[in-house]
């Protein structure tokens, strides 16, 4: 007898975008209808990508928490995602914790929605090195990651309890709670906040 594959889950944090309520920082140097657009552009070309690739199922994990019943947005807004679950409550990494605990068996891979550059081939590496590792990280240039990935395997171990975000330390942090486990890396990316890494985009 053999045993079935276990399901990769890719899962996608994504805000509702609606105008004057996504990328503040951003809307600063760019403006509210600008940034607005920024931000829809990047979701819905982000899943398409990923969704219809048959390596992963791809889930949009969505704030504010009702508008996970609103399907008619989120088809619209990430064409591609394939299931949906609301974030939680709680700074943000109490709401990947809950995420990746509640999750079908799985290796787990966890992006935002603003990063330019991903691509599938990214993702896909990332789960090939769960294949090896307990977790893989995609660092960000100031300190912080952009993909974070769990095996969860033979059980989940929380690694987000008490790292400073937004901070040049978010990744060690991250990094010191899954000591003596086996942790990978992957490409360097930077996510868009404000005018600067706006400037410095790459699509």
């Amino acid at each position: 007898m053999t045993t079935r594959a276990l399901q990769n889950h890719l899962v996608i944090f994504a805000k509702a975008p609606r105008l004057g309520r996504v990328k503040s920082r951003l809307a600063r140097h760019i403006g509210g209808v600008g940034a607005w657009g920024f931000y829809r552009g990047m979701l819905a070309g982000l899943t398409r990508r990923m969704g219809r690739d048959r390596r992963w199922r791809c889930w949009l994990a969505v704030s504010p928490d009702r508008t996970v019943f609103d399907r008619a947005l989120w088809h619209r807004a990430a064409p591609g995602a394939t299931a949906f679950m609301s974030q939680g409550d709680g700074d943000l990494g109490a709401r990947m914790a809950r995420v990746m605990a509640v999750l079908p068996p799985g290796p787990v891979v966890l992006v935002g929605s603003d990063i330019p550059g991903i691509r599938p081939a990214m993702i896909a590496r990332a789960f090939k090195l769960l294949g090896r590792h307990d977790a893989v990280f995609g660092p960000a240039p100031d300190g912080g990651f952009w993909l974070v990935g769990l095996k969860r395997r033979p059980h989940f171990r929380d690694p987000f309890r008490d790292v400073r975000w937004s901070t040049d330390r978010a990744l060690a942090d991250t990094r010191a709670n899954l000591d003596g486990l086996s942790i990978a890396l992957i490409d360097e990316l930077e996510d868009v906040d404000d005018g600067p890494s706006f400037a410095r985009r790459r699509n």
